[in-house]
């Protein structure tokens, strides 16, 4: 079920032909960057407002999925042009959670952060991960899995 928190409404406001760009930037002056290209799903959750959330123009996000504040998704090589960068994408599958603090970077081709993920608080993830585990520390390394039911 989709959210319906104001800060919900934004992030799905920012890609509709009218009143899109109002939102990108009520977004922007709220703390949240997440450019129109960024795909998300259904039942996205900004929790707390998600003050501090940076997302890559070519990041994918599904269903489902919590991204707490100060969120970062992004590319390791930004000091070199983006032509140069081998980075492609980052895809974040359904009913992952994303930690306070946690930064997804990717070096070259696509990480993916695998559905049922936790990536921990303030984490530095710079690999893909698999379904339903749990990664912590930095650079971020596996954990544990997450058992039980997945909301």
């Amino acid at each position: 079920m989709a959210r319906k928190d104001f800060y919900s409404r934004l992030v799905y406001a920012r890609r509709t032909p009218l009143i899109g760009k109002l939102a990108y930037y009520l977004l922007k002056m709220l703390g949240v960057e997440i450019p129109a290209s960024v795909e998300i799903g259904e039942g996205f959750y900004l929790v707390h407002g998600g003050f501090g959330v940076v997302i890559h123009p070519k990041t994918v996000i599904g269903n489902n999925v919590k991204v707490y504040p100060g969120v970062t998704f992004g590319r390791t090589d930004v000091y070199k042009p983006f032509s140069q960068s081998r980075f492609e994408q980052i895809v974040v599958e359904d009913h992952a959670v994303i930690a306070a603090g946690a930064k997804v970077l990717c070096k070259e081709g696509k990480l993916t952060i695998g559905e049922g993920t936790v990536v921990g608080a303030n984490a530095v993830l710079l690999e893909s991960t698999s379904p339903y585990e749990i990664w912590a520390g930095i650079p971020a390394r596996k954990v544990g899995i997450r058992t039980g039911d997945v909301e």
